[in-house]
């Protein structure tokens, strides 16, 4: 490892070729054993941390935030069958506000905790509406459990989205 950092350094790790910045932060593409890549800002412990690609086998891609090796923060995920989260990730799981479009156009807009649809939000279905009566308020799991409007909840879940998705490295 490099006791002394000028500009810009190159490491060598795992036949991995890895930058350090001038802030001590690593940059590189790490290429997993089963076809997974990630591609991104390390830790000095060799984790994912920072603005960082992860692309899986199953077709998924991550981009966005990491902390400690799990998304963290502001991030956008899209599935194989081009269903997507954007918004934020906490421990790796959707977490705090954001929304989620399925493949079909079906979308929930609102409050996840643990990887789940939990708190305010909204539902819109692929062509534009909200249901009748409509499909806004409190949210466990996928169920509707009570009806109230929540408007501040829904522009924070799209800006949390529109900040993912204008993530740059």
């Amino acid at each position: 490892m490099c006791s002394y950092f000028h500009d810009v350094c190159h490491i060598q790790v795992s036949n991995q070729e890895l930058k350090v910045d001038e802030q001590l932060r690593m940059k590189g593409t790490y290429q997993y054993p089963d076809g997974g890549q990630y591609k991104g800002e390390w830790s000095e412990e060799g984790q994912r941390e920072g603005y960082g690609v992860l692309r899986l086998t199953d077709g998924s891609n991550y981009y966005g935030m990491f902390k400690a090796g799990l998304c963290e923060g502001l991030g956008v995920m899209v599935f194989s069958d081009n269903s997507r989260y954007e918004g934020e990730f906490k421990q790796g799981k959707f977490h705090g506000k954001g929304v989620f479009m399925r493949c079909d156009g079906m979308k929930y807009i609102g409050e996840y905790q643990n990887g789940k649809i939990s708190g305010l939000g909204q539902v819109t279905f692929s062509d534009g509406s909200h249901g009748l009566p409509r499909n806004e308020g409190y949210f466990n799991g996928n169920k509707l459990v009570q009806r109230e409007k929540c408007p501040e909840v829904i522009q924070a879940a799209l800006q949390n989205a529109e900040n993912a998705r204008n993530l740059k490295a």
